[in-house]
């Protein structure tokens, strides 16, 4: 029957010589390539489960009363789009289990992503000819924070509605053209018209999908064409590719951990509660809420709000600069700008412009393993701060004291990192060398042994 429908395929299509390529096409068995796969694999659960919540969810401003099965809403003012949220969480076969799960494969998605650019960064993966793989992996990062900030602000309850006026705030921010990219925006202020909220239910369902669905094809196209990198050792060389076929060894174990990745997000959508939006209650702009986190992805943006001090630009009593501008705009700008610029960046300090398929250990790199670090660590003390309200309400730690101690540390922390890398880096390299010449001195004393 296959041989047979292998026939047909091949008399219609003239496939045979692709499909012969891609089965005979090899992956390499190291585990830190899945990382990728378990994006893509999430992101095929945020459509399949955000598909279905579309057909319950309504992305209307238009004021109406709850009268549904929670009771402590009962009688509450509230817009359309928070109604229909709640009555899909409650009420709406299933409707609770796509909505967390949705929710918990958003949060997946861009940490494998993340996790995923890490590895890519510290290994050497973005250097030519992969620079345009790294930029467009980069772009779907970017890409996914803003689906995901749209995602959670549809539903208009307490939590997203102060995220929007946070977003409006560093919109208005931005010097000379704040206002009105506010106003093409959001239309009017926060919490914007219906407009608004028609185009940013477009924006989150259709357009960023559609651009992210893009370049993942893009991404993996260039993938397939320029063959993975891999680790050098045994018969592994730049020109030499070691690793799995697509089958019969390949295929089964990506499709393992595909099926893994989807039984572990409907678990935790199942069974672990996130972002339960009737405790928050509806938005209103005089309302505020505690207790209550924006998704992780954007603690550093709001670590870098909070960390900045009460500085704006006046000039003449007019604000040209105001003070969210550091934090919301500046701040993303100059990550995203440095990770965009990394690959020229190293390739003006190495020299290095020849081609490589084989990856560095971070180990052998030290220079570029210490300034990755020390990057790295400046954005996840600034991702911390965003918890210092928290710690406040937890542990009872004084806000005001917390948000000193981090404004030294984003200052001291990476120029330690950076030495204590650079030290890691030296001792592991100098252990390496003490095993090689120890082996060598056995197999030497072995070989006269045997000799003898």
């Amino acid at each position: 029957m296959i041989r047979a429908i292998a026939r047909v395929l091949e008399e219609r299509t003239h496939a045979a010589p692709f499909g012969l390529k891609a089965l005979r096409y090899l992956f390499p068995d190291h585990w830190s390539f899945l990382l990728g796969e378990v994006a893509l694999y999430t992101f095929i659960v945020l459509v399949g489960t955000g598909t279905y919540l579309a057909l319950f969810f309504h992305p209307s401003t238009a004021q109406v009363v709850y009268h549904g099965s929670y009771a402590p809403l009962d009688g509450m003012q509230m817009t359309e789009a928070y109604r229909s949220t709640v009555h899909l969480s409650l009420d709406v076969r299933a409707g609770l289990l796509m909505r967390q799960t949705h929710h918990w494969a958003a949060d997946v998605f861009v940490a494998a992503i993340a996790v995923h650019l890490m590895r890519i960064v510290f290994t050497g993966a973005f250097r030519k000819p992969r620079e345009l793989t790294y930029y467009v992996g980069l772009t779907i990062l970017g890409l996914a924070l803003l689906e995901g900030y749209l995602g959670y602000s549809l539903v208009d309850d307490l939590l997203s509605g102060m995220g929007l006026a946070i977003g409006y705030g560093v919109a208005l921010s931005l010097p000379f053209i704040g206002a009105n990219v506010a106003q093409l925006i959001w239309g009017g202020p926060v919490p914007g018209t219906a407009d608004f909220w028609s185009r940013m239910y477009i924006t989150h369902v259709f357009l960023l999908p559609l651009a992210i669905a893009t370049l993942i094809a893009i991404h993996l196209a260039l993938v397939a064409s320029l063959h993975h990198t891999q680790f050098g050792g045994g018969r592994r060389s730049e020109r030499r590719l070691v690793g799995l076929p697509a089958l019969p060894s390949y295929a089964p174990r990506s499709l393992a951990l595909m099926f893994t990745v989807f039984a572990v997000l409907f678990l935790l959508g199942g069974l672990v509660q996130i972002n339960p939006i009737w405790l928050w209650g509806p938005y209103h702009v005089a309302d505020g809420t505690n207790g209550a986190q924006p998704d992780w992805y954007l603690g550093w943006l709001i670590g870098a709000l909070r960390l900045m001090p009460a500085f704006d630009v006046t000039i003449l009593d007019y604000t040209v600069i105001p003070n969210p501008f550091w934090g919301g705009a500046l701040f993303p700008s100059v990550v995203f700008g440095t990770l965009y610029a990394w690959p020229s960046i190293e390739r003006r300090f190495s020299g290095d412009r020849v081609r490589h398929n084989l990856l560095d250990r971070p180990r052998d790199v030290r220079w570029r393993t210490a300034t990755a670090a020390a990057f790295l660590s400046w954005v996840l003390l600034i991702f911390m701060a965003g918890s210092a309200d928290r710690a406040y309400i937890l542990f009872g730690w004084s806000y005001e004291t917390q948000l000193q101690i981090y404004r030294v540390l984003v200052f001291v922390l990476p120029p330690v990192v950076f030495w204590l890398t650079l030290k890691i880096c030296d001792e592991l390299r100098r252990n390496e060398e003490v095993e090689r010449h120890r082996h060598e001195a056995e197999d030497e004393a072995r070989a006269a042994a045997n000799r003898v």
